[in-house]
């Protein structure tokens, strides 16, 4: 997958399959399902290091993660989320900490928002080669200033807003862009007045794609589930279930069995058992 094939499948009106994805054996599992676009996104935060909020994590702790997706998905495309504070301080500090993000695997970096800094920021990275996803409607990195988790893009204004910003955001250079918890018929009129794909995370049925976060696919993560994010499995359960059996066969002495371990030869254990500490 690439660019120009994600804004294919917009232009032909199929829908692209995106994913979030935080480790080396899961994006290698990812990869072979076929999504069209794996995201190292900050949520890894809350769901893979326990954090209250998106906010805590930062550049290091983010390339760490993008560099065992990016090695479990070779052949896809993948796209790493820049933190909280990683691109705001200056031109020169965003464009720093995006370039670490492809020196580290990532095929794209992400960024919430559209303030005149960060299309500034968008326009210096595509020209120096880095291409960058937008991120719309309810940004995470913005909660405090936005009041909490609330839906954007609820009235006529708002909506005509958000898809000024989306404008821009493509002026400036951004090959696509995340639609977060925005009413389905504001997601609609934004898309379809868009020339690159949207990707919806709660943004209704008639963006170009969507893309939600592999733990709650998975049902691994138990904290908070949202409205938007269906559950194709339980994996709490499974390991929940799994690793029980495994104590209960530890403490009943039922684990390892015979076919499990390793024995000495013959003659060697003979010689231990001669030993005077061996104990019968």
């Amino acid at each position: 997958m690439n660019i120009p094939k994600l804004q294919k499948l917009k232009e032909n009106g199929t829908k692209i399959v995106g994913i979030t994805a935080y480790d080396y054996s899961t994006a290698k599992i990812i990869e072979q399902s076929g999504v069209d676009l794996i995201l190292v996104g900050d949520s890894l935060a809350m769901v893979a290091l326990g954090y209250r909020d998106t906010y805590v994590i930062g550049i290091d702790e983010m390339i760490v993660f993008v560099k065992a997706v990016s090695k479990g998905a070779k052949n896809s495309f993948v796209v790493g989320d820049m933190p909280f504070m990683s691109y705001n301080v200056s031109l020169e500090q965003g464009l720093e900490n995006a370039g670490k993000m492809l020196k580290s695997g990532a095929s794209a970096i992400k960024i919430e928002g559209a303030n005149n800094h960060l299309l500034k920021l968008v326009s210096r990275c595509v020209q120096s080669g880095i291409p960058v996803l937008g991120h719309l409607g309810f940004t995470p990195q913005f909660m405090n200033t936005l009041g909490g988790y609330k839906i954007q893009g609820k009235t006529y204004e708002s909506t005509i807003k958000l898809l000024e910003w989306a404008n821009r955001l493509v002026d400036a250079g951004v090959f696509g862009i995340v639609l977060e918890m925005v009413p389905e018929e504001s997601a609609k009129y934004i898309t379809d007045n868009l020339s690159v794909p949207t990707l919806g995370i709660g943004a209704g049925r008639y963006c170009s794609g969507q893309i939600l976060v592999s733990d709650d696919v998975l049902g691994k993560y138990t904290d908070f589930t949202p409205k938007f994010a269906r559950k194709y499995a339980n994996i709490n359960d499974v390991v929940l279930n799994s690793i029980s059996a495994y104590a209960k066969d530890v403490r009943d002495n039922n684990f390892p069995s015979e076919s499990e371990i390793f024995k000495l030869p013959e003659e060697e254990y003979n010689k231990l058992r001669e030993d005077k500490y061996f104990v019968n």
